[in-house]
């Protein structure tokens, strides 16, 4: 069973721009926190997931989370993850979304943080560690959000259909079905569940599979047997959602390293 990992980000921060190495284990998880500063929760290998009171936002290497300050999020992992953790003291982050967001982490942002994670904490502040936080800082502002976060409904019958997809995102039964179970109408559940995800019922339970197939398509599951488990008809149904969403197809996405 997973065990939590104690929140290991520092008390205070000795720069305004530093990286906590913490090389996570399989199946493990940083129990809930919150930081007085920007965090971006980057792995520079495997797959981490990130979730708040609102959402939850996976990313495979490429992609990192943004978490602004004063958020208490968790952090897990399936696989096992490098994690790179970049942190930005709270006065350096306008410009940078006001929200938790996943941002794509291009290549020379990647090499970046790998290098601001060689640095001592105390790096010179006029020295070459300061300046390579200070291109940090620009390139943070470049980044570019990817469509890769699951927001929860609060509503307490939208609620319980969003735990039981996603305790089974294979499962097909059309919102007509749900709504019986819920005790109301088809389009009233409708109107809820755009007014509370900002996606329609289709788009959500499609965004609830695409989260769901990364940590499989990560580990080395078949894309064939990843996609029927998931409710698509033809692994082709699923890998033109997953190119349409993403840009590219699973093996592409997942291979590549930007």
């Amino acid at each position: 069973m997973s065990q939590p990992l104690p929140p290991s980000a520092p008390m205070r921060l000795v720069r305004p721009v530093q990286v906590q190495v913490i090389d996570m284990p399989p199946d493990h998880h940083v129990a809930a926190h919150s930081h007085a500063w920007g965090q971006l929760a980057y792995a520079s290998e495997g797959m981490l997931s990130v979730t708040t009171a609102t959402g939850a936002w996976t990313v495979p290497p490429q992609r990192a989370v943004w978490v602004p300050p004063g958020i208490e999020h968790a952090v897990a992992t399936r696989s096992g993850a490098a994690f790179r953790s970049l942190y930005v003291a709270a006065d350096l982050i306008d410009g940078l979304p006001e929200e938790c967001a996943v941002v794509a982490v291009p290549p020379l942002l990647r090499e970046l943080i790998v290098a601001a994670a060689r640095l001592p904490k105390d790096y010179d502040r006029d020295g070459p560690g300061a300046r390579l936080a200070a291109v940090i800082l620009d390139e943070l502002k470049r980044m570019e959000t990817v469509p890769l976060h699951l927001p929860m409904p609060a509503d307490a019958r939208l609620a319980r259909i969003a735990t039981a997809l996603a305790e089974d995102p294979g499962d097909n039964r059309p919102l007509s079905d749900w709504a019986a179970l819920a005790g109301t109408s088809e389009r009233t559940l409708a109107r809820a569940f755009t007014r509370e995800t900002g996606l329609s019922f289709g788009a959500w339970r499609q965004r609830l599979r695409l989260m769901a197939s990364l940590d499989r398509l990560m580990a080395g599951e078949p894309v064939t047997t990843v996609a029927l488990d998931l409710g698509y008809a033809t692994p082709s149904a699923f890998t033109a959602m997953f190119r349409k969403t993403l840009g590219a197809p699973p093996s592409v996405y997942l291979g590549r390293r930007e």
